[in-house]
């Protein structure tokens, strides 16, 4: 098969609903009839998803060139955990939040868009929460005309580029450790290979992955160059759940999407991540 594409933009993980998650300056319309206003911390948030990470980094790291959207699950926050942040229960309003956040940021230059399954506690048990939401979007099916896909195997490069196989599944091992963020990437990049020999399938040159909500990247050198395993960051900040976590406690929350473009010679990623600073001494 090939090539439409040389370039995927790949974001994940907007928990639309949540206090926290994405959601557009106008608010959000409640069944009840009142209205939703966003939090300082979501405007200026709502600035890097548009501004910054749509409207300047987005353009440059795909050297003004068509793109594909890969949104990696985790759309909405669904209802979870006994959760005391949402702003609203109601799956209807949430999918209402994430599809205005969609569709303020698709221009002309995105030829597509897929959407791969989440968690089921966020996006509910086989993604049945968000797969009218995708439907609404125009969001490519699968083979077997689903909208919210387990896994997408995308091909990039046209003709004169750099051919390779991109694989992008939402969940990924975590690390309580700074210092250990690479181990489940780069196991699960080993993993593909080995499978791949295993079975005679091509190996994936990116293997894509969300979940955790820290961006990292690991690659090691193939006969065919660079094979890359990479994270995305996440668009919510840190709800009291992270804090049970030794890195979620100190670390800061990591803002941000990344590029996969195929090059002249090579296949390569282009990350762009934001944080907040840490609180305030008392």
């Amino acid at each position: 098969m090939k090539a439409k594409t040389n370039n995927a933009v790949v974001v994940s993980d907007t928990h639309c609903g949540c206090e926290l998650g994405l959601c557009p300056p106008q608010g959000a319309a409640r069944s009840g009839g009142g209205r939703y206003t966003p939090s300082k911390f979501q405007r200026w948030l709502w600035r890097l998803w548009r501004d910054e990470f749509w409207g300047k980094f987005v353009p440059i790291a795909t050297a003004g060139e068509p793109y594909v959207v890969v949104f990696n699950g985790d759309a909405i926050d669904g209802r979870h955990h006994n959760a005391t942040t949402l702003i609203t229960g109601n799956i209807a309003e949430q999918s209402r939040i994430f599809i205005d956040c969609m569709k303020a940021v698709l221009t002309s230059k995105c030829t597509a868009v897929y959407m791969t399954a989440g968690t089921e506690v966020h996006t509910g048990l086989n993604d049945e929460w968000v797969e009218p939401l995708a439907r609404e979007l125009g969001v490519v099916p699968d083979k077997t005309g689903r909208f919210i896909r387990p896994e997408l195997y995308l091909r990039l490069g046209t003709k004169g580029r750099h051919q390779s196989l991109v694989h992008v599944a939402h969940h990924i091992g975590s690390s309580g450790v700074t210092a250990y963020e690479t181990t489940a990437p780069h196991r699960e990049l080993v993993e593909a290979m080995q499978n791949a020999a295993r079975w005679r399938e091509e190996v994936p040159t990116v293997i894509c992955r969300s979940h955790r909500h820290i961006p990292v990247e690991t690659r090691m050198m193939t006969a065919n160059g660079y094979a890359t395993a990479v994270v995305t960051g996440c668009w919510q900040g840190k709800t009291p759940f992270v804090y049970r976590l030794m890195s979620g406690r100190v670390a800061p929350p990591q803002f941000g999407g990344l590029v996969i473009r195929s090059g002249d010679i090579d296949t390569f990623t282009r990350s762009a991540v934001w944080s907040l600073k840490r609180s305030r001494a008392e």
